[in-house]
């Protein structure tokens, strides 16, 4: 899955998984975008996916407070 905020928030709203799940797949398309990040990739690229992954953390966040906490606070050391 590629991200768009549209994306994270249809994950957010599903009500057929449970929220380990969510978390999971949001993650998985955080994963993603860092994967296909490259040495060749420009400065522009590589703060559009920093701030792709802001995002997936705080709607993770709203999951669970701890988690998305954690994370959010990793991302900027």
């Amino acid at each position: 899955m590629i991200f768009t905020k549209e994306s994270i928030d249809k994950i957010f709203n599903y009500s057929s998984i449970s929220n380990i799940e969510k978390i999971n797949r949001m993650l998985e398309i955080d994963a993603n975008q860092y994967t296909n990040l490259g040495s060749d990739s420009t400065k522009t690229e590589k703060k559009i996916v920093k701030k792709n992954s802001k995002y997936i953390y705080k709607v993770i966040s709203r999951i669970n407070p701890e988690i998305g906490r954690q994370f959010l606070a990793h991302q900027d050391k």
